[in-house]
């Protein structure tokens, strides 16, 4: 997500022309797709929503490998790569960054929140494979790449279903 010319870091959000698709679709010669989910645009209102007009501060860490400054943010104290990642709206770039970033993800993950509640192309696959990535790109896109997939975020939900809720024993 950039805020001006600046990337949130530690974190990596859908595009805005990035869509998700509903896993629930079953018997796909009788029935129909179920509505995308238009997950760059819901992540980007969430985060407007939560800043407001609240002052923002910001840190710059480093430079991307594109160039891009990335940068930590806060609004009134509250670090929004780790709110983004807490609602499921964003993934980490790598686990091994922060312990907290990481438990607030793989909470995210357990309870299907934001985009771990559907199936979502990774994002640096997107990037690397969709050919139309204007805004009135159509959802039919993303149901293409995601048949082709080579990564997807979202675990795999019979899986997810079936996991003990306690792993410490």
């Amino acid at each position: 997500m950039r805020f001006g010319c600046r990337r949130l870091a530690c974190i990596n959000i859908c595009e805005l022309p990035q869509w998700a698709l509903n896993p629930k679709w079953t018997n796909r010669d009788i029935r129909r797709a179920p509505a995308p989910v238009p997950y760059g645009p819901f992540a980007k209102a969430w985060l407007k929503r939560t800043v407001g007009n609240r002052p923002t501060t910001c840190v710059g860490l480093a430079y991307a490998n594109d160039g891009i400054p990335v940068a930590q943010y806060t609004a009134n104290g509250v670090d929004l790569a780790a709110e983004m990642l807490r609602v499921g709206w964003a993934r980490l770039d790598s686990p091994y960054i922060n312990a907290q970033y990481y438990a607030y993800q793989t909470n995210a993950m357990a309870a299907r929140y934001g985009m771990w509640g559907t199936y979502v192309l990774d994002m640096n696959e997107w990037r690397r494979k969709a050919v139309d990535k204007t805004l009135d790109r159509h959802p039919i896109a993303d149901s293409n790449l995601l048949a082709e997939r080579k990564s997807e975020i979202s675990p795999p939900f019979a899986d997810a279903r079936n996991k003990p809720k306690r792993a410490d024993r």
